[in-house]
């Protein structure tokens, strides 16, 4: 078998984060994703700290590997006119201009599904198509203050604090993949195969990915706040505590893990103490329970810590820095990593991370490269009857 979207042609015109990650996820399910560049490229490709990787930085890699690379000047009448073609002969578009901008290109949907009814349109924006926000410029940072997402981050009684990377681009990017692929799905269902025409906005994916507060304030007027390291439930027991060295954090959030709990801390104490006898009395003498569990962490290190609590069956986890978990033998034989060779001396031989999901067989992965700005122009454009204009 091949991988499910083998054979499928995207069309790309986004830049920067949200729309290049989004026809990552589908490059690394077999799809031919052409990526069209302006003559300065991808913005991204200059998000660097190193001046020897400017043009091919590393979150360009990460997001673009696979690709082929078309440098076309959508100013100009052979570009739109090149791009048009190129969209004729695909089955997915996807841009993230603002609003507006690809159709005084002359390939917003309505004029390009003339050539090609069938194509699934992907519009990825900050606020969407339509609304009095439309217009607004936006990228991650803007819109997880907008989204209220800042207000939920850090400790309580402190200032919001945003997400540490951009948590924004990277969810709306996977949900435009998963729109993508489920417009392509009814269409392959549609007896007439029509396209469909998404409109993506990252306003709209931040509180949806934020439905596990967003319900609870709109059924029963509950206000979200910032609870710091404690957990969604709020239990005394699912924090994080210091130990002889690195943090941990637990989530005992059940009757029984608690009993657990109390066990592997060698506590019985916290178990017979009328205080801490139910979810409702360990809420009410939170700040008692959290003092009696800070000075039994105390006594060991994270990862002793880690190691007794997961065989006694209660969740709980050593905050470890990054790199770390990049080494943690739980990860051998997951596919989590691709190898690629990367087309810059500074860099070579590497990997980046693939999906995030096994399959049995044929399942995602790339070991292509990202390309260098322009690299696929000629063999795209011979493809499509046309050749570069004398300069």
């Amino acid at each position: 078998m091949a991988q499910p979207l083998a054979g499928v042609r995207i069309a790309d015109f986004s830049h920067v984060i949200a729309g290049p990650l989004a026809t990552h996820f589908l490059r690394l399910l077999g799809a031919e994703v052409i990526k069209v560049e302006p003559p300065s490229g991808d913005v991204l490709r200059n998000y660097t700290q190193r001046r020897e990787l400017r043009g091919m930085s590393e979150p360009f890699i990460g997001a673009n590997a696979g690709k082929k690379s078309v440098v076309l000047d959508l100013k100009s009448r052979f570009g739109r006119d090149a791009a048009r073609k190129l969209v004729a002969t695909s089955d997915i578009l996807v841009e993230n201009f603002r609003p507006g901008v690809i159709d005084r290109l002359g390939l917003g949907y309505d004029e390009v599904k003339k050539d090609n009814g069938g194509l699934i349109f992907c519009s990825i924006s900050g606020y969407g198509q339509t609304g009095p926000m439309r217009d607004y410029p936006a990228i991650d940072q803007i819109i997880q203050s907008v989204s209220g997402l800042m207000g939920l981050s850090g400790e309580p009684g402190n200032g919001p604090m945003r997400v540490g990377f951009p948590i924004v681009d990277t969810y709306s990017a996977l949900l435009a993949a998963f729109a993508i692929q489920s417009a392509y799905i009814q269409r392959e269902r549609d007896p007439q195969r029509r396209g469909q025409h998404i409109d993506m906005s990252m306003l709209d994916a931040s509180l949806v990915m934020m439905a596990s507060v967003i319900n609870p304030l709109v059924i029963s007027n509950i206000e979200p706040r910032r609870t710091g390291n404690r957990g969604f439930s709020l239990a005394p027991t699912a924090d994080t505590f210091a130990t002889l060295d690195e943090p941990i954090t637990i989530g005992a959030v059940q009757q029984n893990q608690y009993e657990r709990l109390c066990k592997a801390l060698e506590r019985p104490d916290l178990l017979t103490d009328p205080r801490f006898s139910d979810p409702d009395q360990r809420m009410a003498h939170d700040k008692e329970l959290q003092g009696e569990l800070a000075r039994s962490f105390k006594t060991r290190s994270a990862l002793d810590w880690e190691r007794r609590l997961a065989d006694a069956g209660v969740p709980a986890g050593a905050v470890r820095p990054l790199r770390d978990v990049l080494d943690l033998p739980q990860l051998e034989g997951r596919g989590l990593r691709l190898a690629i060779d990367v087309p810059n001396e500074a860099v070579g031989q590497t990997s980046i991370l693939n999906a995030g999901f096994k399959f049995a067989h044929d399942g995602p992965g790339v070991s292509a490269p990202p390309p260098q700005l322009g690299q696929h122009t000629a063999e795209v454009l011979a493809e499509l009857g046309l050749s570069e204009p004398a300069l």
